[in-house]
């Protein structure tokens, strides 16, 4: 009984100094909700006063209803904008509070690069708007998607993931990017459909953009490879560009695929047309029938 009693009373000295301690403009604490009221909320803060919030402190929200939304015995955060309101009270703001909240949650998302979701709520000048945190966020047009997007309205609405690359609480700046996530979504697509592509398929390309070691060939199903110099011909060829250009459809042999890229070959495909004209060759001078004589021949009669 007697430690009962001792673990009482440490925890009634650990409150009553709490209680005691001093509050200054600018603390953030937390209370329980005694009472609404249709233009205030009492909280317990368990100190030497209780909390006010006004209505006007409550939310950015013009339709925010304060009997509806908040109860007796919720736990509300809010900063201190006043210590005295005249009558004892200190006087708190949840607007506040939930502002300085937010902009410490979007420098951690800047920080760690983190990607979260938005909505897209309005189209302006080069660029979208969308609400983070409660906080009015731009995306630039040449950050909305993997590459740079004309027509902004088509995004009206849209939800997309987003990183945050700028969160400055003293200018009240935040810019948003989805080109990281978008190219993120973009790359791993191609490696899934990469990965699907099978060693020795024969397929029809265009040539993209020709190197000194190889050429880049766009192929008939949207994805791109790399024809070595090496396997451009089984010729010697001394530059991709005395033999080959630009916009120039060829075909082409897929003889690897790994780690998301695309090996091609043009003397592959040489190598099998030439084969194929010797099977075809041999079966035009060799003799394709045995004569009646050769039949009988042998035979007893």
């Amino acid at each position: 009984m007697s430690e009962e009693r001792m673990e009482s009373m440490e925890d009634y000295v650990a409150e009553l100094e709490a209680s005691f301690k001093r509050v200054r403009v600018g603390d953030i604490l937390t209370g329980t909700v005694i009472s609404v009221t249709d233009t205030q909320v009492l909280l317990d803060l368990k100190s030497y006063a209780e909390g006010i919030i006004d209505k006007e402190n409550l939310s950015n929200d013009p339709d925010f209803n304060m009997k509806e939304e908040i109860h007796p015995g919720d736990e509300i955060t809010a900063t201190v904008i006043q210590t005295d309101d005249g009558e004892g009270n200190l006087v708190l703001s949840r607007k506040e509070a939930n502002d300085t909240l937010a902009w410490e949650h979007l420098r951690e998302l800047r920080d760690s690069r983190k990607v979260v979701e938005v909505r897209i709520s309005e189209i302006v000048n080069a660029g979208a708007v969308a609400v983070l945190e409660g906080m009015r966020g731009f995306i630039p047009a040449s950050r909305l998607d993997a590459s740079y997007v004309e027509n902004l309205e088509e995004w009206n609405g849209r939800t997309i993931p987003v990183t945050v690359i700028e969160a400055d609480e003293a200018k009240n700046r935040l810019i948003l990017s989805g080109r990281e996530a978008a190219r993120e979504k973009r790359d791993e697509e191609k490696k899934r459909q990469i990965a699907k592509c099978e060693v020795g398929a024969v397929m029809q390309g265009t040539v993209e953009t020709i190197k000194p070691y190889g050429a880049f060939v766009e192929l008939e199903n949207g994805l791109s490879g790399l024809v070595h110099i090496s396997q451009i011909s089984q010729k010697r060829v001394s530059h991709p560009g005395a033999v080959l250009k630009e916009g120039q459809q060829v075909t082409v042999k897929i003889i690897s695929v790994a780690d998301g890229k695309i090996g091609l070959s043009m003397k592959a495909v040489e190598a099998n047309e030439a084969e194929d004209e010797e099977v075809f060759n041999y079966h035009e001078k060799g003799e394709a029938t045995t004569g009646f004589a050769e039949l009988l021949k042998g035979l007893k009669l």
